[in-house]
This record gives structure tokens, sequence and C-alpha cells, in this order.
């Protein structure tokens, strides 16, 4: 497989989503009660579960399990096989009978930026006793990977089954929404876009650095926010902070960027890297995959990820 040069010995697990895209290309968002032509439409499997298990598999992770929820339905029966052939493990995905698959609709500018209307349908039906049947795979990893896109039971039992095997936990709190009463305070680690910080902070004035500060203060070890354009900036339990310049690159769709930030993370954290070698890596994926179309079609590489890194 492509993506398995340069494999380290990380092992992910990822709790999440998982949803079939029906992608719109637009030259901008409509406005109510507007009719506005498009000009591509295109399927592909995403959510952000999926998209950050195949992010951290692609780069270098040694093995990446994913627990979650699909449909009994064709937009399933695809995403089950995308897994495979993308090497992520999805013994532990369940398969609803009742429920259909989760749907995303994202409407992708002509400018690179996009906005998503997300149906989560079988991923909000995950249940803590999902993630127990779940337990071996725990006590198998070396980092969880977590998102707040299924049912907050399951992410909260999550949480709590990963603090009792040790594993660090890394949380990206998307959608934007204030953190469950479960989840807050984790041992672990914290990452928001500039939405989702503001989500978490309301009315906090300050630049993105004191954000960070705040946001460690309050709900974790290692807080990281990404910044698009700018970079991404991290607060450390030391109290020092961390900011790593873009890497610029020609975007065309950011759609999968923060997924591909989030899985690269884990595994360069997962393989013993300091805070500053996982930003930038986790930085070198994003970019590298807001210069592709589609959300997991545009994941990166490792090899890739290391050839953005030696030019800079």
């Amino acid at each position: 497989m492509p993506y398995a040069e340069g494999m380290a010995g990380a092992k992910v697990l990822v709790v999440g989503s998982c949803m079939m895209d029906l992608v719109v290309r637009a030259p901008r968002h409509p406005r109510r009660g507007e009719t506005l032509f498009g000009h591509d439409f295109q399927t592909g499997v995403g959510g952000k579960g999926l998209n950050q298990a195949v992010a951290a598999r692609r780069a270098g992770a040694a093995s990446v399990e994913l627990i979650g929820r699909i449909g009994d339905d064709p937009f399933g029966a695809a995403i089950k096989a995308y897994l495979d052939e993308a090497g992520v493990g999805s013994t532990h995905l369940v398969i609803d009978h009742e429920t259909g698959t989760g749907v995303a609709v994202p409407i992708v500018y002509d400018d690179g930026g996009n906005t998503i209307l997300s149906i989560p349908r079988a991923n909000l039906a995950m249940t803590a006793a999902d993630i127990h049947a779940a337990g071996p795979a725990f006590g198998a990893a070396d980092i969880l990977l977590l998102q707040l896109e299924v049912a907050i039971d399951a992410v909260t039992a999550a949480v709590e089954l990963a603090r009792e095997c040790g594993l660090t936990t890394i949380l990206n709190a998307a959608p934007a929404a204030p953190l469950p009463a479960g989840v807050r305070g984790l041992p672990g680690v914290l990452i928001v876009n500039e939405l989702e910080a503001e989500a978490l902070l309301p009315g906090f004035v300050g630049d993105w650095a004191a954000k960070a500060m705040a946001l460690l203060e309050r709900e974790t070890g290692l807080a990281v926010i990404t910044l698009g354009e700018e970079g991404a900036v991290a607060a450390r339990a030391d109290g020092s902070v961390v900011h790593v310049p873009p890497f610029p690159v020609m975007a065309i769709d950011s759609v999968g960027a923060g997924d591909a930030f989030c899985g690269a993370f884990a595994v360069c954290l997962a393989e013993g890297a300091g805070v500053r070698e996982a930003l930038r890596f986790a930085s070198a994926a994003g970019a590298l995959a807001a210069t592709k179309a589609g959300a997991a079609a545009s994941l990166p590489i490792r090899a890739d990820i290391a050839r953005l890194l030696s030019i800079r």
C-alpha cells in the first residue's frame, strides 16, 4: 500500500462518525430564497471519524481501528468497502438495521472555503454499549482520537474507558458546541478551529494565544487551535504557547483539511514527538489536503507530508 512507507508503530483508535458526502461545488452560498446554479456534484465517503482514521493510517500509523455505526444500506456498504481498502480496521463498525447511514452535503466555494449540512442518522444512534463492546481495542491502542459527531453518551463512555486504560485522548471538539460535562477536563489534547474555540469561550476577549491558554486552563492538558492561513497555536501545561506558521499552498478545497490535521497530529504524538514537531507535521498534512478536492480522497500520505516538511 502506498501509505505504508515510513510507518513507525503508532496504534491509533478512533471513535467517530461515518458519512456519505454529497459534495456540491458552487461560486458562493445562495441567499435565502435564491436558486443558484452549481457547477459540479460528486459523492464520496466522509464523516470526521472516518476521515481522521484514514488520515492517521496514511500519515504512517501502523494500525488504525475505527469504532462507528453505519446503516444497512448501499451507503454503509460503500463505507465498509472503503475502510477495508484504506487499511483501517472495522471490526467494531456496527451495522444499524433501523437507522440509515449518515449523510453530509458539503458546499465547496470557488475560493476554497466550504459549508457543510450534516444529517448524522446512525451516528447519533451509537451507544455506550457499542463502546464497551469494543473494549479490547482500547487495550491495544496507543492513543484515542474522537470528535462530537456521534452520540454524546458514546463519546463520554470512550473518554472514561480511555482513562481506565491509560490512553492519551485527543478530542476534536467539532462540530462547534459546548463540551459535554462528561468530557470536560479530560487528561489529553483538545483540538479546535477558530469557530469551535469561540463556541467554547463565548465572549472571551484576547488573541489566539490567550484563547489557547484559556482553553488549557478550563478544559484539557494541551489545547490546540488551528487557524487556517495563520497556522496553528498550542498552549502547553507548562504555561508556554507554541505557534507554527502555515505552509503556503494553492488551496482549492478545504474540506478534510482539519481531519488531516487531527489524524496526523495523533500519529506524531503517539510516536513520541514533541508539541512543536507534531504541530508542524499536522499542519503540513492539513495544507496538503487543501490542495485536492474531496474529503477522504484529499488526505495525504506520509511521504508527501515529509516532502513538504523538508521544504520548510
